[in-house]
Protein backbone atom coordinates (compact mmCIF):
# COMPACT_ATOMS: atom_id res chain seq x y z
CA UNK A 1 0.00 0.00 0.00
CA UNK A 2 1.13 3.52 -0.76
CA UNK A 3 -0.37 6.46 1.10
CA UNK A 4 0.51 10.11 1.41
CA UNK A 5 2.42 11.05 4.58
CA UNK A 6 1.92 14.21 6.62
CA UNK A 7 4.83 15.69 4.64
CA UNK A 8 3.49 16.43 1.14
CA UNK A 9 6.78 15.17 -0.33
CA UNK A 10 6.57 11.67 1.17
CA UNK A 11 4.52 8.55 0.59
CA UNK A 12 4.50 5.70 3.10
CA UNK A 13 4.95 2.14 1.89
CA UNK A 14 3.31 -0.66 3.88
CA UNK A 15 2.65 -4.31 3.19
CA UNK A 16 -0.87 -5.75 3.28
CA UNK A 17 -0.48 -6.43 7.02
CA UNK A 18 0.30 -2.77 7.70
CA UNK A 19 4.04 -3.22 8.36
CA UNK A 20 6.33 -0.40 7.26
CA UNK A 21 8.21 -1.06 4.03
CA UNK A 22 9.83 2.39 3.77
CA UNK A 23 9.02 5.64 2.01
CA UNK A 24 9.14 7.31 -1.38
CA UNK A 25 10.42 10.88 -1.16
CA UNK A 26 10.29 13.72 -3.67
CA UNK A 27 13.65 15.49 -3.67
CA UNK A 28 14.20 19.23 -3.93
CA UNK A 29 14.99 18.67 -7.61
CA UNK A 30 11.59 17.07 -8.21
CA UNK A 31 12.79 13.51 -8.65
CA UNK A 32 11.59 10.59 -6.54
CA UNK A 33 13.70 8.25 -4.40
CA UNK A 34 12.66 4.95 -2.80
CA UNK A 35 14.00 4.41 0.72
CA UNK A 36 13.29 0.81 1.72
CA UNK A 37 12.64 0.12 5.39
CA UNK A 38 11.74 -2.80 7.62
CA UNK A 39 11.46 -6.14 5.79
CA UNK A 40 11.69 -4.31 2.45
CA UNK A 41 15.41 -3.71 2.98
CA UNK A 42 15.97 -7.36 2.17
CA UNK A 43 13.16 -7.60 -0.39
CA UNK A 44 14.43 -4.58 -2.33
CA UNK A 45 18.13 -5.47 -2.21
CA UNK A 46 19.62 -4.78 -5.63
CA UNK A 47 16.70 -2.63 -6.78
CA UNK A 48 17.41 0.73 -8.39
CA UNK A 49 16.01 3.21 -5.84
CA UNK A 50 16.09 6.32 -8.01
CA UNK A 51 16.08 8.93 -9.09
CA UNK A 52 12.72 8.50 -10.84
CA UNK A 53 10.86 11.13 -12.85
CA UNK A 54 7.52 10.47 -11.15
CA UNK A 55 5.89 8.67 -8.25
CA UNK A 56 4.38 6.24 -10.76
CA UNK A 57 7.86 5.42 -12.11
CA UNK A 58 9.10 4.73 -8.57
CA UNK A 59 6.11 2.48 -7.83
CA UNK A 60 6.57 0.68 -11.13
CA UNK A 61 10.18 -0.11 -10.20
CA UNK A 62 9.00 -1.54 -6.87
CA UNK A 63 6.35 -3.66 -8.62
CA UNK A 64 8.83 -4.96 -11.19
CA UNK A 65 11.47 -5.83 -8.61
CA UNK A 66 9.12 -7.43 -6.08
CA UNK A 67 6.71 -8.91 -8.65
CA UNK A 68 3.89 -7.35 -6.62
CA UNK A 69 1.30 -4.61 -6.93
CA UNK A 70 1.45 -1.17 -5.33
CA UNK A 71 -2.03 0.01 -4.39
CA UNK A 72 -2.56 3.69 -3.65
CA UNK A 73 -4.56 4.73 -0.62
CA UNK A 74 -6.33 8.07 -0.95
CA UNK A 75 -5.41 10.94 1.34
CA UNK A 76 -7.83 11.30 4.30
CA UNK A 77 -9.38 14.47 2.85
CA UNK A 78 -10.14 12.90 -0.54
Amino acid sequence: MVKPAADANEWLLTDLLGRSMGVVRRSDGGTFLVEPGGNAKLTMTGMRCGPFHSLDDALSAIETHTRGICRREAAPDQ
